[in-house]
C-alpha cells in the first residue's frame, strides 16, 4: 500500500499484491480513491485502473496544478457508492 495523492479534496491510495504461483509473476493491486467532501471511496482495478493511472501521469508529464489533478480525480471519484466508516 503507497499513499501516491493527498490534497483537501481526495486520497489515492495504490496497493499492489503478487499473484499467485499458478497466475505466474505477475502483480494484482489497484487504487483505492477516497473523496474527503463526499465521505466515499472507491477501488477501482484491472482496465480502470490502467486508464486511470495512464491518466495521471499524462497531468503528470503536463506540470499540473492542484487542481487539475483533482479535477481529473473527481471524474473517478463521482463512481463511489462506499460510503467511508471509521471505526
Amino acid at each position: 500500500m503507497q499513499m501516491l495523492y493527498n490534497s483537501d479534496s481526495f486520497v489515492v491510495v495504490q496497493f499492489e499484491a503478487a499473484a499467485d504461483a499458478e497466475a505466474g509473476p505477475l502483480s494484482r493491486g489497484g487504487y483505492e480513491i477516497v473523496d474527503k467532501f463526499a465521505r466515499k471511496e472507491i477501488f477501482i482495478d484491472g482496465a480502470l485502473a490502467e486508464s486511470f493511472k495512464q491518466g495521471v501521469q499524462a497531468l503528470i508529464d503536463a506540470s499540473p496544478d492542484p487542481q487539475a489533478m483533482d479535477d481529473y480525480i473527481e471524474g473517478y471519484a463521482q463512481l463511489a457508492q462506499q460510503p467511508l466508516t471509521l471505526h
